[in-house]
């Protein structure tokens, strides 16, 4: 996350426009991906920057007013969120997220990797779209704070106001619901039985999203891998290459204008109430 801390020593008519700057984008594509779509998430926008304005003598300036900013945005969308029908009510349990050993996987190249033409793409692309539509709003947000907006697990735990533990299991758990969205679009090998112990393959599962959680490689070599494992990261790793050519949303000029000169207003009412009367 750019670090704000200058803006904590500046009045909200300076600092909500260099927050805007740096953010508006971003929440802008927050919304897009949460909220429904471009009207909603120029409402996620707007409400944003307007509260923080309105409550800028409430931030402290001990965290980072981006953080502070990101936090007013994630509750503003946990209240849309909130509003929406049909919202789905459970998490999958981590046993329907992972595969049975008599499942087929993904088919993989000699290489390892999954053969995917531009048709391929494009509908892993617009699968994980719709998978993270329909995860519910308390894994949703963390992982698209995480996979879209790119934020770390501890700055996701501070905007949230929740145990890093607690993002950490809430990510993990919506990346296999996103992985497994895909799979069932991909080409599907022969059923190979898996060469370790389940307890193996869920040791070796929560390495790899231990190292997608700090941006790493897998640590280990292929060869201390079965074939199902290759399988299964290759698509963790093709869901979230998904999410990173599906963050967008560039705020749009009127949107930005309309806060812009909602700022103004209130400057200028400011300025006409502190004029001295002849």
């Amino acid at each position: 996350m750019a670090n704000d801390h200058a803006g904590a020593r500046a009045s909200a008519y300076e600092a909500i426009p260099v927050l805007l700057d740096r953010h508006g984008d971003r929440i802008y594509g927050l919304g897009l991906r949460l909220c429904g779509g471009p009207d909603d998430a120029e409402d996620l926008v707007q409400e944003t920057f307007l509260r923080a304005f309105r409550h800028w003598d409430q931030f402290e300036g001990r965290s980072d007013p981006g953080t502070w900013l990101w936090a007013i945005a994630a509750r503003a969308c946990q209240r849309m969120q909130r509003r929406r029908a049909g919202e789905p009510k459970r998490m999958a349990s981590l046993h329907e997220l992972l595969p049975a050993p008599t499942d087929a996987m993904p088919a993989l190249t000699a290489k390892g990797e999954l053969p995917l033409d531009d048709l391929l793409r494009r509908e892993t692309r617009e699968a994980v779209e719709r998978a993270i539509g329909t995860l519910p709003a308390t894994f949703r947000i963390p992982l698209v704070l995480k996979e879209l907006a790119d934020f770390s697990l501890a700055e996701i735990a501070a905007i949230l106001e929740i145990r890093e533990a607690t993002v950490k299991t809430r990510v993990h758990r919506g990346r296999l619901l996103l992985r497994q969205a895909l799979a069932r679009r991909l080409p599907a090998g022969p059923v190979t039985p898996p060469d370790h112990s389940r307890q193996v393959c869920l040791d070796l599962l929560q390495t790899k999203q231990d190292a997608m959680d700090r941006g790493t490689p897998f640590p280990l070599p292929d060869r201390e891998l079965c074939d199902r494992c290759k399988s299964m990261f290759a698509t963790l790793d093709l869901a979230r290459d998904a999410c990173r050519q599906i963050r967008g949303g560039a705020l749009p000029p009127e949107i930005r204008a309309l806060i812009v000169d909602g700022i103004d207003r209130d400057r200028e009412r400011d300025r006409t109430a502190v004029a001295p009367t002849a």
